[in-house]
């Protein structure tokens, strides 16, 4: 079965959404936003497309899309320190305080004993516009905030 990569968009001031919804290509969206980032042209996409990793300062960051349909999810996240990690209670008190003041949509987690930085939304409704913000967003906060958590709770 091929899943169409053709995604509504409504203009929101209409007040007939049919007459003006438009297409984009949701993959070919997300590759023009890996390009416009990726300064080392280091972008990859796995075998079944749904999947790029590409490298932004000093942090991968990795795009997925489970499919189109309006219950799938676009998610962007990065590592930014993995574990085993000193002084684990002041660290998670640090992430949970800059997830209320300096992640926008996104969030520190923890999964697989590595600190991330993670967006996830569904795809139902999803502009370019959102596109690039959520990468644009995931891969800044990862690069500002690995090299200090490293130094600070790296071993």
């Amino acid at each position: 079965m091929t899943i169409s990569t053709e995604t509504p968009i409504v203009n929101a001031a209409s007040e007939s959404p049919e007459l003006n919804t438009h297409t984009f290509n949701l993959t070919d969206t997300i590759q023009t936003v890996i390009a416009s980032m990726d300064a080392e042209q280091s972008a990859v996409v796995n075998q079944t497309d749904d999947t790029w990793k590409f490298r932004y300062g000093t942090v991968e960051v990795v795009v997925n899309i489970t499919g189109t349909a309006p219950t799938d999810t676009f998610t962007v996240l990065s590592t930014v320190l993995t574990y085993p990690v000193k002084d684990e209670a002041k660290m998670l008190r640090l992430l949970l305080e800059k997830n209320v003041t300096e992640t926008f949509e996104a969030r520190f987690a923890i999964q697989n004993d590595q600190v991330i930085v993670v967006s996830s939304r569904s795809v139902e409704d999803l502009s370019p516009a959102e596109i690039s913000r959520i990468i644009t967003i995931v891969a800044a906060i990862a690069d500002s905030n690995d090299e200090l958590l490293i130094e600070q709770f790296g071993i």
